[in-house]
C-alpha cells in the first residue's frame, strides 16, 4: 500500500507563515527520505491558521528541495480561474520535473465567503460551469485545442500532470467517474458517506485521454506516536483546533499541548471532539497501522493520504517516521 502526504502548511500558535513554510519544506524532505509516494499542499485564503494561498509557488519549492516524492495540489480551487492559465502553469511544472506533478484540483471557496469575491473581481464564480472547466484543463494538459482557437497550453513535453479531483461528497465522485479522473476524498473532512462516493466512483468511471482505469485514496488526519498516551496527548491539540474553526475563531493558530491541557470543555463541545474523531486515527504505531489498513480496505484503495498536524515539528515528523516503518516504505 501506498502511504502519501496531505501538509495544510499550519501556523502554530505563536510561530509565523515563514516558519509554517519552513516546516513544510523540512517535512517534504523527510517524507522524500522515508519513502512517501506524494506531498500535497492546499490552497486557503485570509487565513491566519493555515499558510498556503498559492499552492502552485510552492509545488515548485518543495520539488526543487526533494529528489523522487511526487508533488502536487490538493487543491487548486479552479472556478476561480482560467483553465488554460492553470494548464500553462502545470505544464511548466511538469517540464522542471518530469513525472513528479500532480494536479489536485477541487471546487470549495477556500476560505470565508467574500473570498470568492475577492479572487473574481467582486462577483461570484459559476460554479455550474466547473464540469466544463476540468473537460477543457484536460484537452489543454494533453495538447488539444478545445476551443478551435488555435491556442495551446505551452511548454508542449512528453509527460502530463494527471489531474485529481478532490471532494467530500457523492457529486464529486460522480464528476470524476464521468470526466475520467482520479479521484480524493477528503476523510478528514467528513468522516461519513466516503466509503459510497468512492464506490459510486469506482463503479461508474468512464476512460479518458488522462487514464483508462480508475484511480483513489482517501486522505485523513492521524497522529501517531511511541506510545498511546503520547499521541492522545498530541491530538487533543487537534480536537481544539477544529472546534475553534467550527466556532469561527479559526484563524487563532493551532495550539500547543499546553494550551488544550488547560482548556475547559462544555458537554456539547465534549461530544463535538468525540464526533471529530471518526475525521481521525490516533495512537501508537500498531494501532495507527491497523486503522489505516482498514480504512484503505472499506474504501478499495491501495493509497491513504495522511495529514498531521501536531506540534512541535519533531513530533509531527516522528509520527511520519513511525508509519513508514510500520508500512516498510521503501527509503
Amino acid at each position: 500500500m501506498k502511504l502519501s502526504v496531505l501538509d495544510q502548511s499550519p501556523i502554530m500558535t505563536g510561530l509565523d507563515a515563514k516558519e509554517a513554510f519552513r516546516q513544510s519544506t523540512e517535512l517534504a524532505k523527510r517524507t522524500d527520505e522515508l519513502g512517501y509516494y506524494r506531498y500535497w499542499v492546499s490552497e486557503h485564503h485570509s487565513s491566519h491558521s493555515l499558510a498556503g494561498s498559492a499552492p502552485e509557488i510552492l509545488v515548485a519549492h518543495l520539488a526543487a528541495n526533494t529528489n523522487r516524492i511526487r508533488v502536487g495540489t490538493g487543491g487548486i480551487l479552479l472556478p476561480h480561474y482560467s483553465a488554460y492559465k492553470i494548464a500553462e502553469s502545470f505544464r511548466v511544472l511538469e517540464s522542471l520535473y518530469p513525472n513528479r506533478i500532480d494536479l489536485g484540483i477541487g471546487r470549495a471557496p477556500g476560505g470565508m465567503p467574500n473570498v470568492n469575491l475577492a479572487l473574481n473581481n467582486g462577483r461570484h464564480p459559476n460554479v455550474e460551469h466547473y464540469p466544463n472547466q476540468i473537460r477543457e484543463l484536460m484537452a489543454y494538459l494533453h495538447g488539444e485545442d478545445p476551443h478551435g482557437l488555435n491556442v495551446y497550453a505551452t511548454p508542449t513535453g512528453d509527460t502530463v500532470p494527471p489531474i485529481w479531483m478532490l471532494g467530500s461528497s457523492g457529486t464529486s465522485a460522480r464528476l470524476a467517474a464521468d470526466i475520467g479522473a482520479s479521484y480524493s476524498f477528503a476523510h478528514f473532512i467528513n468522516g461519513y458517506g466516503g466509503t459510497r462516493a468512492m464506490d459510486r466512483y469506482l463503479q461508474a468511471f468512464q476512460p479518458s485521454i488522462q487514464q483508462k482505469e480508475p484511480n483513489g485514496l482517501v486522505s485523513i488526519f492521524a497522529v501517531c506516536a511511541d506510545t498511546e498516551e503520547r499521541a492522545e496527548e498530541l491530538a487533543s491539540t487537534l480536537d481544539l483546533a477544529i472546534l475553534r474553526i467550527e466556532s469561527g475563531r479559526g484563524n487563532e493558530g493551532f495550539p500547543t499541548v499546553e494550551e488544550a491541557k488547560q482548556q475547559q470543555y462544555s458537554v456539547f463541545e465534549k461530544e463535538r471532539i468525540q464526533e471529530n474523531r471518526s475525521r481521525m486515527i490516533v495512537g501508537s504505531q500498531q494501532q495507527v497501522k491497523q486503522q489505516i489498513e482498514a480504512l484503505a480496505s472499506s474504501y478499495s484503495v491501495d493509497e491513504v493520504m495522511v495529514n498531521t498536524i501536531v506540534h512541535p515539528l519533531e513530533d509531527r515528523i516522528r509520527s511520519y517516521e513511525l508509519l513508514a516503518e510500520a508500512f516498510q516504505l521503501e527509503s
